[in-house]
């Protein structure tokens, strides 16, 4: 029997967890020699490349000194929880990776707490330690206190600590004396991380994770709890609401290296593939056919906000996008349910919209913009937190922020936070920057991030996770400029916006299709203005020498999709196609917006 541990990598986003292991598989020589040139192995989709961010929970798999280590990648943003949750109930411990210079993170602490909460045990790698003015001493203490303040049990407390830089490819028990492989992280893993406890009986899995394949359909992942699982076994499976439905396994696969292998049965501990087991959700449990036992479903987090989705009814709609109908739509949001844990999805009175529930923008925004990448075209209205009635009192989402920033931009940011009724717990400095924590409502930190890096010259970096609801903090001013609102539908011209650049600041370029209701500025006064961009320069006979003055066009502002999604007011919506993002009034039509402003 082969002996094996399960570990999950939990970190902070951009502490180099990606990185490590890659490090691990090259080391345990997985790979052939002709692929081993690139990086970031496990962040195989195109967004998690480009941003630099792990989003779907992975598994891999690498053999050192006969045993099998099962790597489990998380996701390091609070954002993507669901994630989270459903992979740590396969590990039986964790490696936190810390950055040496940076320590812990609030989002470190979020992961941490729910594997402290599993009574998983911790190894701590202190990452970077190549890096200039780092303090890998000072990080070891801050993450002893930042566990026993999660209430860690003393077993737990009693950590192994590794050293190293996973860029540079060594881990050591000393930073001073740095080795030229990872073994002693590997040793570790071997040596604290408990192996799975033999566990024989009626088989138990839990099902975590799924796959899809467009061969043989959904595939469900999981941890064998108890017993053991063999191919064309018949089994029992256990719903959330404890229904049972009769199945089969047809194909059993365990994981190896970055693939999978078909296998004839498996034991408990292992984490397995199968294939065949019809109607699952995440959280059933697959057991005996006969006297069926589930385990406990997977506690999920509840969303804290939601936006409205809708198709695409611009006078733009269909030239880019491959799915516009309703239908498209539909099908999409209900197979992103299948494996998005943490998402909600509601109809509304209308057949064309749905209100679509998640942890935050970013979680919300990775859905929009896969759904972009594959052809999609839709609109979508402006995030709002989820509110609720606790003891008879209405009460909000109340969220944990975090910024460094410079020392000459502390004051602005604090005033900013204020502003949006954030309370400062703490004000510290940290090499030559500050460090500052506040306790701030979600509505406050919605459309935040980009008049901070304005305010602060790009310099701070702002993370946050939430905590809980509590009491309504009242009315926040979120925007104080208006818009700058197309009048016709047509091309805009570089005289135009020349000559209306002093009533704000523009978003579209010179010769850019727009549409009339179309938001193409940003007013320097808090009402929305109505512009006409689509006038010519009117020619003469006369031939001008030097009269005509040079224009001037000031570079267009360019949004990212969370940016807009921020921005936009209550009665504007964002247009998402392929090749665009385009922000617009619900009401294109101006006499339209002013009979509504009447009767409000």
């Amino acid at each position: 029997m082969q002996k094996i541990r399960n570990i999950a990598i939990i970190a902070h986003v951009d502490h180099g967890k990606t990185t490590l292991v890659d490090k691990m598989i090259y080391y345990c020589n997985i790979m052939k020699e002709h692929e081993k040139k690139q990086e970031l192995i496990l962040d195989n989709n195109d967004l998690e490349r480009e941003r630099g961010i792990t989003i779907l929970a992975k598994n891999v798999s690498v053999i050192y000194k006969d045993i099998k280590i099962n790597i489990i990648d998380t996701p390091g943003h609070a954002d993507f929880g669901g994630e989270v949750e459903r992979v740590l109930n396969m590990a039986d411990g964790v490696l936190l990776l810390v950055d040496a210079f940076e320590g812990t993170m609030p989002q470190t602490r979020f992961v941490l707490s729910k594997a402290l909460a599993l009574g998983l045990k911790p190894i701590v790698v202190v990452n970077k330690v190549d890096k200039p003015n780092c303090r890998p001493e000072e990080v070891h203490e801050q993450v002893f206190d930042l566990m026993y303040s999660l209430n860690a049990t003393e077993d737990q407390l009693s950590f192994p600590t590794v050293y190293g830089s996973a860029k540079q490819g060594w881990m050591s028990d000393d930073w001073k004396v740095p080795t030229d492989n990872i073994e002693a992280l590997l040793n570790s893993i071997i040596e604290f991380i408990p192996g799975p406890v033999d566990n024989p009986g009626t088989p138990q899995v839990l099902i975590t994770s799924l796959d899809y394949s467009s061969y043989v359909g959904r595939i469900a992942i999981g941890r064998i709890h108890r017993g053991e699982i063999k191919e064309g076994m018949n089994v029992s499976l256990v719903k959330r609401d404890g229904s049972i439905k009769k199945t089969k396994v047809k194909e059993l696969h365990t994981f190896t290296g970055l693939g999978r292998q078909k296998v004839d049965q498996m034991i408990s501990g292992d984490i397995c593939a199968m294939v065949g087991i019809e109607g699952f959700d995440i959280g059933d449990t697959v057991c005996d056919w006969e006297n069926p036992e589930p385990l406990e479903p997977i506690a999920v987090d509840e969303p804290t906000m939601s936006m409205t989705f809708m198709i695409n009814n611009s006078p733009f709609y269909g030239k880019e996008g491959k799915y516009v109908t309703s239908r498209h739509l539909k099908d999409r949001l209900e197979k992103e349910l299948e494996k998005n844990l943490a998402l909600r999805v509601m109809p509304t009175d209308s057949a064309d919209s749905y209100i679509v529930y998640g942890r935050g923008v970013l979680h919300l925004s990775v859905l929009i913009e896969t759904m972009r990448r594959e052809g999609y075209e839709l609109q979508v209205g402006q995030p709002q937190v989820l509110y609720k009635e606790i003891d008879g009192e209405k009460c909000e989402p109340i969220e944990e922020m975090h910024v460094d920033v410079p020392e000459e931009y502390s004051g602005k940011v604090v005033e900013m936070a204020s502003q949006r009724k954030g309370e400062m717990q703490t004000m510290e400095r940290k090499g030559d920057r500050i460090h500052l924590e506040f306790i701030i409502p979600s509505r406050g930190i919605i459309g935040m991030r980009t008049n901070m890096l304005t305010a602060t010259a790009g310099e701070a970096v702002m993370n946050h996770r939430f905590i809980e609801y509590q009491p309504y903090k009242g009315p926040i001013d979120i925007r104080n400029n208006g818009s700058l609102v197309a009048l016709e539908t047509g091309t805009a011209f570089a005289y135009s916006i020349s000559k209306l650049s002093d009533r704000g600041s523009f978003f579209i370029d010179p010769a850019q299709e727009i549409y009339e209701g179309q938001v193409i500025g940003e007013n320097t006064r808090a009402d929305d203005l109505t512009i006409n961009v689509t006038k010519p320069k009117k020619l003469t006979n006369m031939r001008a020498s030097g009269t005509d003055e040079k224009m001037r066009l000031i570079t267009p502002i360019r949004f990212s999709l969370e940016e807009a999604l921020e921005y936009i007011k209550s009665d504007e919506l964002v247009e998402v196609t392929p090749l665009s993002i385009r922000m617009r009034k619900i009401f294109l039509k101006e006499h339209d917006r002013k009979r509504l402003a009447k009767n409000s």
